[in-house]
């Protein structure tokens, strides 16, 4: 009974934290209602586009950090539960997607979910940031970029679980792959737009252009 309460008590907190709307805050404190522009969409890509590079990296970093930190405290301080840390990183991505104080309307999840799995799978993750840097870097779509680094980490998470860890980490493999997949599944519209050649690219450094929606 204790266990199932302090797992309750974490999954809760957790939750609260990742559906905190950064993107949103931070838009509102610059004028912009970020809802009503762009892709109307909290997430950082929207508030770069809209209000700024440098709010749009400030609410990439908040929305990491609600992911990372959560997760990392899980598996320092959740009393030694293997799955615990995997339970609280879930959450928190699940809060960010699924707003409680959104209306249940969010954002799509990548810089949690990045977040959540630096903490648990740092080294991985490593290599899923270089795939997303890689293509970004070729073709200026952030959702192209977050797409393919969420497949490397669903095929990766996998092998690396199930192939090398043994069937006992089964429920973690499927968990993390079922995230990472979510996450292609909520940029359903940008892929198709990147397949009618309709995506609008983004540049960090001298020339931008502006998506007409998202």
């Amino acid at each position: 009974m204790n266990e199932a309460v302090t797992y309750c008590a974490w999954a809760i907190a957790a939750y609260l934290t990742g559906a905190i709307p950064f993107g949103f805050l931070i838009g509102k404190m610059r004028g912009i209602d970020v809802r009503t522009v762009g892709s109307r969409n909290i997430g950082a890509t929207n508030v770069f586009r809209t209000v700024g590079k440098k709010w749009g990296l400030l609410a990439f970093a908040c929305d990491f950090l609600k992911g990372f930190l959560p997760t990392l405290a899980a598996s320092r301080f959740g009393g030694g539960a293997a799955s615990l840390p995997l339970v609280v990183g879930v959450m928190c991505v699940v809060g960010h997607m699924l707003t409680l104080y959104m209306k249940f309307k969010g954002g799509k999840g990548v810089a949690t979910a990045f977040g959540m799995l630096v903490a648990l799978v740092p080294a991985l993750v490593g290599v899923a940031f270089l795939v997303f840097v890689a293509f970004f870097a070729a073709s200026h779509y952030i959702s192209l970029g977050s797409c393919m680094a969420a497949a490397f980490l669903a095929a990766g998470v996998w092998f690396k679980w199930l192939g090398c860890a043994g069937t006992d980490d089964l429920p973690q493999a499927i968990l993390v792959a079922a995230m990472a997949l979510f996450v292609i599944w909520k940029h359903r519209s940008n892929i198709g737009r990147l397949i009618r050649g309709e995506e609008n690219r983004i540049y960090i450094f001298g020339r931008q252009t502006k998506e007409k929606k998202k």
